[in-house]
């Protein structure tokens, strides 16, 4: 059977580009067409400058909020990345096979480093290495394909890449995984600059739909979008960002297509209320499922503790062989 990993940092508030790009797609089709695994990849969120208490409620919510999008723990494995040792056993592994002018070419280690220096900030070495976490988290599982946005293709180039090394050097050990991508709205936009993505750790909050967002807010952000120059409404990225983008995000809601939805509004105004309304409309359902799971913490704890669990079962195998392959020495208590 197929089996799939996908993580989310927990670095800020999940956002409508979270859900309509990775997190929808999860519940409503890949835990049910394979072996699913959804992590919350909270060592991924250590890489920069961080609250620990905020990393730590938003691990929670981000968890809470998967289930309540409708991701089924009885179907797919539901964890947190820290419960399970076997990500930063096989990290370290990877880090010996991976090389500095690799992890050097990554496009989001330029960018982020870029601003973090702007900032007059030090970089984090694991802002550098990162990537070969990221690789880990798929290679431990033997997943077969990974769901992931535009901007995580490279890493995921990253992780055939050492996929293959290893086996090369070492013998096969690991499985090659794919990218896939969701068919709609895999890169929602930021309402006030829709040249950048909308993002959980960036950008100003009033072009951010937050999964949390109060209806009322969430029309404002909306008919406050950013549009172009002229009255045309037409799906072209390039010349028409901002309508482009309403339009994507109006037809991920709708299962329609942004280019079957061009032309067909009249003015800006009237693209704006009906992605405003369609957008409420898809999160009511989860912030009414999200209410009721935050008043039942056991029930979540439960859920994480049983996906750690399984993941941890899932992933031994494969960490243990590559300790072995790479010329480690086992553990007394393992040597026959």
């Amino acid at each position: 059977m197929t089996r799939i990993f996908s993580g989310i940092k927990p670095t800020g508030h999940l956002t409508l580009g979270n859900y309509l790009g990775a997190v929808r797609q999860w519940a409503e089709v890949d835990q049910h067409r394979a072996e699913s695994l959804f992590s919350i990849v909270d060592l991924h969120a250590l890489t920069v400058d961080h609250d620990p208490g905020r990393v730590l409620r938003l691990s929670r919510q981000a968890a809470t909020l998967l289930l309540a999008a409708g991701i089924d723990p009885e179907r797919a494995t539901v964890f947190v990345q820290s419960h399970v040792d076997e990500h930063a056993r096989l990290s370290y592994l990877l880090e010996c096979v991976a090389t500095d002018g690799e992890m050097r070419r990554m496009i989001q280690y330029k960018e982020k480093s870029a601003l973090e220096r702007a900032r007059g900030g030090s970089v984090r070495l694991s802002l550098l290495t990162y990537p070969v976490l990221m690789a880990a988290d798929i290679l431990a599982y033997g997943a077969d394909q990974v769901p992931v946005g535009d901007d995580q293709v490279q890493h995921v180039e990253l992780t055939r890449d050492l996929a293959v090394r290893f086996n090369q050097r070492y013998g096969h050990t690991f499985v090659v995984p794919r990218a896939t991508y969701p068919k709609v709205a895999a890169r929602v936009m930021d309402l006030q600059d829709p040249m950048s993505k909308m993002g959980k750790s960036g950008g100003a909050g009033a072009g951010i739909v937050y999964l949390l967002d109060e209806p009322d807010v969430v029309r404002k952000k909306i008919l406050r979008a950013v549009t172009d120059s002229g009255s045309e409404v037409e799906y072209d990225r390039e010349t028409k960002p901002g309508v482009s983008n309403l339009l994507e995000i109006l037809a991920s809601c709708e299962g329609g297509s942004p280019e079957g939805l061009s032309g067909v509004y009249e003015t800006y105004g009237a693209l704006k209320k009906d992605t405003a309304d369609a957008v409420v409309e898809i999160l009511r359902p989860l912030q009414e499922k999200h209410k009721e799971l935050v008043a039942d913490p056991a029930y979540v704890d439960e859920v994480l503790r049983r996906g750690a669990e399984r993941a941890r079962e899932m992933a031994r195998p494969t960490v243990d062989t590559a300790y072995r392959a790479i010329g480690l020495l086992p553990p007394v208590s393992e040597v026959p």
